[in-house]
C-alpha cells in the first residue's frame, strides 16, 4: 500500500528549481532514505510534502488524499509527523515535558475540562502521563527524563527529536539528516531505534541522512536527487553501484569504502 506519493512535484525560488517533476512514493512499512548532494532539493522535498511550502506544479498525497496546500499542523493531525535538523526546540524544559507536548495533535479534552481540572480532564492526562512513560522508556530517555534538553549528550538530544515525534502517533515519519553530527557509537544506537520504530511500532519512515553507512544499512529503498531532479530509486545495493548516483554524490571511491563527499 502507497502511503505517500508525489507526482510531479516541483517548486522554484526564483530562477532556481528546487525540486523538479519528482515522482516519490512512500509503501508501508518501508524505511526509506533520501539522499543526494547538498543543495539537491532533499529538506525542500521534505517541506512540500509536510505543509511547510506550497509547490508551483504537482500534488502530493497521502493515503490517497492531496495534502499539497494544507497547513503543516493538519497533515501532522494526518499522522505524516517530521522532525527537523535543529536539536534545541526543547533545550530550556525537562525531557518528559518535551515528550508530553508531543500528544497535542491528538488531546480532545475541551479548554473548559482543562480549566475545571474535571474528571475528563484528569482522565485524560493521565493517559498522556502513561504514554509518556512509555515512549521514554522505549526510546532509551526514561534515565533522563527531569533532565533539562540541552543537558543530555548529544546523541540522546537526537534522540529527544524522535521521542516527541512519535508522541505525535504518527503513521508515517519523516526525519531529517537524524544522524547529523553522531559518532559511530551514537550512530549504531539511532539506526537501531529506527529500526525498531518501523518493527515494532509499525510506523513507516522516509529519512534524510548523508551517513551512507546508516543509509545502507537500515534502508529498504534509496532515492537519489541531484539538482532538483529524482536520478536513481531502488535498493540500497543497486543504488550505491548506479553511474549516475557515483558521478553526483557518491564519488567513485565510495565502492572501496570510502564515505560519499557532503
Amino acid at each position: 500500500m502507497r502511503l505517500l506519493e508525489t507526482q510531479g512535484l516541483s517548486v522554484r525560488f526564483g530562477g532556481l528549481k528546487a525540486v523538479d517533476q519528482v515522482d516519490l512514493c512512500v509503501e508501508q512499512g518501508e524505511i526509506l532514505s533520501l539522499i543526494g548532494p547538498n543543495g539537491a532539493g532533499k529538506t525542500t522535498l521534505f517541506n512540500l510534502v509536510s505543509g511547510f511550502l506550497t509547490p508551483d506544479a504537482g500534488a502530493a498525497r497521502y493515503q490517497g488524499q492531496k495534502i499539497s496546500g494544507l497547513p503543516p499542523h493538519r497533515i501532522a493531525a494526518m499522522g505524516l509527523v517530521r522532525t527537523f535538523q535543529k536539536t534545541n526546540i526543547f533545550s530550556e524544559i525537562p525531557v518528559r515535558d518535551g515528550v508530553a507536548t508531543g500528544f497535542h495533535l491528538t488531546r480532545h479534552v475541551d479548554l473548559a475540562s482543562i480549566l475545571l481540572h474535571n474528571r475528563r480532564a484528569k482522565a485524560e492526562q493521565a493517559d498522556v502521563d502513561r504514554r509518556t512513560t512509555d515512549i521514554l522508556s522505549f526510546t532509551g530517555l526514561k534515565p533522563w527524563a527531569q533532565h533539562l534538553g540541552k543537558n543530555l549528550p548529544y546523541g540522546k538530544q537526537r534522540i529527544l527529536e524522535v521521542a516527541v515525534a512519535l508522541a505525535a502517533s504518527p503513521r508515517l515519519l519523516l526525519l531529517d539528516e537524524p544522524a547529523s553530527g553522531l559518532n559511530p557509537t551514537e550512530t549504531n544506537d539511532l539506526m537501531a531505534l529506527i529500526r525498531r520504530v518501523r518493527d515494532e511500532r509499525r510506523i513507516t519512515v522516509l529519512l534524510i541522512e548523508h551517513n551512507m553507512r546508516l543509509v545502507v544499512g537500515i534502508s529498504d529503498r534509496v532515492v537519489v536527487l541531484n539538482q532538483g531532479k529524482k536520478i536513481a530509486d531502488g535498493p540500497p545495493g543497486s543504488v550505491s553501484t548506479d553511474r549516475m548516483v557515483i558521478e553526483a554524490y557518491l564519488g567513485r571511491g565510495f565502492a572501496a569504502g570510502a564515505a560519499p563527499h557532503a
